[in-house]
């Protein structure tokens, strides 16, 4: 305290003042009060003075900040009040040290701004549960303001109907403990709304150890971790490639953890819009059953109607919501009372799915419900996505690209289904098909028909097989039917169904295509049991059909086995002899009706294999083109008929031209032309040196490429002719187009052609269309003089067959030529001599008249 004097001066400290200011009484007493500090000039002396001339006054209180003589500083509060008295008054100050309050003010007052500048809510209560501090982010979290929290019940405050006790009861062990205790807590906020935090709690204690406050730290887990662990959930069951349907019964139950008292559902919509049940753990069986397959639509409950609008879809009451009005028995039978369904999108904003929440109450989502549906949706979008795209690349990988069937990798998985299903006693039948004609219109008609037949193919064996019945295209014109539970009698009647089924023709463009398959068959167990085996059995009965007419079935027999390994080892000896050229060529004559001369060769393909012997080119050459080797076949047999032609030609020979046959596929390659003509360049050889037979499946084709091709062989100048002209699809309009020089009639003809009236009708037919188109007519096949007497009669132009001579190898065909060139020279000359002995006995006669 300092008494100070109406001058201003000081007359008395006391100790305390003395210790205050730092100062010594004795030096002060007297002086001006600045000298204490200077400070204290702020302080209204004269004002208070003033103002009370008479009696007492007192100024408010105020803070100093002091400066002493070492630098340091102190802070003091000081109360200056004016006293009236008969020596005309005084001040009397009251200064109090204030240093270390202001401080620890400070420190408070620093600590309530970071406490509130915290994203985690601080709550402080007394040792009743009473709060008595809430920092901001407590009050931006739970809605409640600081003074509406102060003096309430913590469980009052923040406890949730779902709040886990044993939780609790930890977190109340937890506050005995030194470090506190930590546990994770469903609460709920002003609103009712609920949040998931973790909370940290610490108890503050008095010297005797009795709790005065509890400290609480509270950090909103719902979507750092609760939410994480969905995805974390999710993504995992994604990486160890679970099937879709568990990735989401796993989300259905961490979600109802997380949401207590709710149902949770998610569903799939595939691209027809159908649902199918993906997860719901807590609904009944039969419930999920019922919405498979059910058609998305503005009625069809939430989920039906939220997938089909792409938006929400909330339901407070489903026993009188509309949209529920044929769904909601069975629900409102477990209990459920309300629905609420948003729609799971993919990234193109297709709706691929729905997720549900079910309530048993009449309510709507809550703030973590939509938390959690946000987070869900995103998740099972990428499930659902997975899955499509695994499913694609599956049906990619599974499936055949063009009919959609199961393919070669995935039939045998069909069989294993089927035998794996296959009660002790039943069968199971595996019919392999091969498509009869489909060689012909692919090479004819082009690829994209052969596409269009084969679709179509495939559409009317889908249309005869019974549902469990599976049907597969191995590649090809190749297909597979597993027939579940058919013995072979059953099977047999399948296959005469599926029979009569493809017997009605095909409409391509304009164009009839007759349809028809070569069927094998093969029984589980009776045959094998090995499904390999199955399907190598069915594919060697197949060929007998195939052998036996086509448009037939056969049935697996023991001896089909040695049959088709027969097969196997011919292609692959075939091929060889290809790649190694050990086949021959065999030249048979053609000559000409009206003088006998030579009008050319046809160089005729043979093969004699070291193992298998002399192989039929009846047996060779279907083989060839069902392995993809016939265009090879073609190509070498022209190199080598040139090669001869050459060699006959430098030897005197004179043959005026060699045929060779190629298949239509031949005439699909571009090149074709280039290719031959740099092969008679290399032997010397005119173009009109070569003739290339061609079948009358060209009749059938459309694309421009083989016709292109025939018509830059023809500006070439090589020759072509129409080999067996009359057995398959003639037509007179489309043969006056083609650039061909000549016909073919086809051996089947010569047969009856001297007996039967109506093969000599179409014989002479042909000869006389040849005739009005200008081209020559060749007859194949002649065997009997008979024959040769009626085609000479009818003017076809020349003559081929076993009547002259069989296809020879080169070297004996030459020798035959000479001596066919000799006889015909005899002939010849005897025919001069007999011409000049009639005609000298003639002159004797004249002679002997006149005498």
């Amino acid at each position: 305290m300092a008494v100070i004097g109406a001058d201003l001066r000081i007359r008395r400290l006391n100790a305390a003042a003395e210790h205050l200011f730092r100062c010594r009484r004795a030096e002060l007493i007297g002086c001006k009060v600045r000298r204490l500090d200077r400070a204290l000039r702020r302080l209204p002396f004269k004002q208070l003075m003033s103002g009370s001339p008479s009696g007492t006054s007192e100024a408010a209180p105020s803070e100093l900040i002091l400066q002493h003589a070492d630098g340091s500083h102190s802070r003091i509060s000081v109360s200056l009040s004016w006293v009236t008295s008969e020596d005309g008054g005084r001040f009397v100050l009251l200064a109090r040290n204030i240093t270390d309050d202001v401080e620890q003010r400070e420190r408070v007052a620093l600590l309530s701004t970071v406490s509130d500048r915290s994203n985690r809510a601080i709550i402080v209560t007394d040792h009743e549960r009473r709060v008595i501090y809430v920092n901001a982010s407590f009050v931006a979290m739970f809605g409640y303001s600081a003074e509406e929290a102060k003096g309430r019940l913590v469980r009052d405050l923040l406890a949730s109907p779902h709040l886990d006790r044993g939780a609790i009861a930890r977190l109340e062990q937890g506050l005995n403990a030194a470090c506190g205790a930590e546990e994770e807590l469903l609460l709920q906020d002003k609103h009712g709304q609920e949040i998931w935090v973790a909370a940290f709690v610490e108890a503050h204690r008095n010297a005797r150890g009795e709790i005065r406050q509890m400290f609480g730290l509270l950090s909103d887990i719902s979507e750092t971790k609760q939410l994480r662990s969905l995805q974390q959930l999710t993504t995992a069951g994604l990486a160890e490639e679970r099937p879709l349907e568990d990735v989401a019964d796993q989300l259905c139950r961490r979600v109802e953890e997380l949401a207590p008292g709710i149902v949770c559902s998610i569903l799939h919509v595939d691209k027809d819009g159908l649902l199918h049940p993906l997860g719901g753990p807590s609904l009944a069986a039969d419930y999920c059953a019922a919405l498979d397959g059910l058609a998305i639509g503005p009625e069809i409950g939430c989920c039906g109607t939220a997938a089909y609008l792409g938006e929400p879809v909330l339901a407070l009451d489903i026993d009188t919501d509309p949209r529920w009005e044929q769904f909601k028995t069975r629900p409102l039978e477990m209990g459920l009372r309300a629905c609420w369904s948003t729609p799971i999108k993919a990234r193109d904003g297709r709706a691929i799915g729905t997720f549900a929440f079910y309530f048993r109450e009449s309510r709507g989502p809550s703030r973590w419900h939509q938390q959690i549906v946000d987070a869900c949706t995103v998740l099972s979008a990428l499930a659902i996505e997975r899955y499509e795209a695994r499913a694609a690349m599956a049906r990619i990988a599974f499936h055949d690209m063009l009919t959609g069937l199961p393919n070669r990798a995935r039939i045998p998985g069909l069989i294993a289904e089927a035998i794996g299903a296959c009660a002790e006693g039943s069968h199971v039948a595996v019919a392999f098909l091969d498509a009869d004609n489909f060689k012909d219109v692919n090479d004819t008609l082009g690829h994209a028909a052969g596409d269009e037949f084969l679709v179509a193919f495939a559409r009317r064996l889908r249309g005869q097989i019974k549902p469990g019945d599976m049907l597969g295209r191995l590649g090809g014109d190749e297909f597979v039917i597993v027939l579940p539970n058919r013995d072979a009698v059953e099977a047999s009647l399948m296959a005469a169904q599926i029979t009569a089924a493809l017997a009605t023709p095909l409409t391509i463009g304009k164009r009839q295509v007759v349809m028809s398959a070569s069927m094998g068959l093969s029984l589980y167990p009776d045959n094998a049991t090995n499904i390999d085996t199955l399907i190598k059995q069915a594919d060697a009965a197949m060929y007998k059909a195939k052998h036996a007419g086509r448009a037939t079935y056969r049935f697996f027999s023991a001896d089909m086995n040695k049959i088709a390994e027969q097969r196997l080892m011919t292609s692959t000896a075939l091929r060889q002899a290809i790649a190694e050229e050990a086949l021959t060529l065999h030249y048979q004559p053609q000559i000409r009706s009206s003088d006998g001369t030579i009008h050319g060769v046809e160089a005729l393909a043979r093969w004699h294999d070291p193992v298998l012997g002399e192989v039929s080119p009846a047996k060779f050459i279907p083989l060839a083109e069902e392995c993809g080797l016939i265009e090879q076949i073609g190509i070498w047999s022209i190199r080598e008929a040139c090669r001869q032609m050459a060699v006959w030609r430098r030897a005197g020979l004179d043959i005026p031209a060699v045929s060779v046959n190629l298949s239509p596929i031949n005439f699909q390659n571009v090149n074709l032309a280039a290719q031959v003509a740099l092969i008679l360049a290399k032997h010397e050889l005119q173009p009109n040196h070569l003739i290339l037979e061609i079948t009358e499946g060209v009749f059938l084709s459309e694309r421009s490429t083989v016709i292109a091709t025939m018509g830059e062989l023809r500006r070439l100048g090589v020759g072509l002719s129409l080999d067996d002209f009359g057995t398959g699809y003639s037509s007179l309009s489309r043969l006056a187009q083609l650039p061909i020089d000549e016909l073919k009639i086809d051996r089947s003809f010569m047969r009856d052609l001297v007996t039967d009236t109506g093969t000599r009708a179409i014989v002479t037919a042909v000869v006389r269309v040849g005739q009005s188109l200008n081209l020559a007519v060749v007859a194949e096949g002649v065997e009997t003089d008979a024959q040769r007497a009626l085609l000479v009669e009818l003017g076809c132009d020349a003559i081929q067959g076993f009547f002259y001579a069989r296809p020879l190898p080169a070297t004996a065909f030459g020798r035959w030529l000479l001596d066919y060139s000799a006889h015909r020279a005899s002939a010849m000359l005897r025919q001069i001599r007999n011409a000049l002995a009639q005609s000298d006995a003639a002159s004797s006669n004249w002679v002997a008249e006149l005498g």
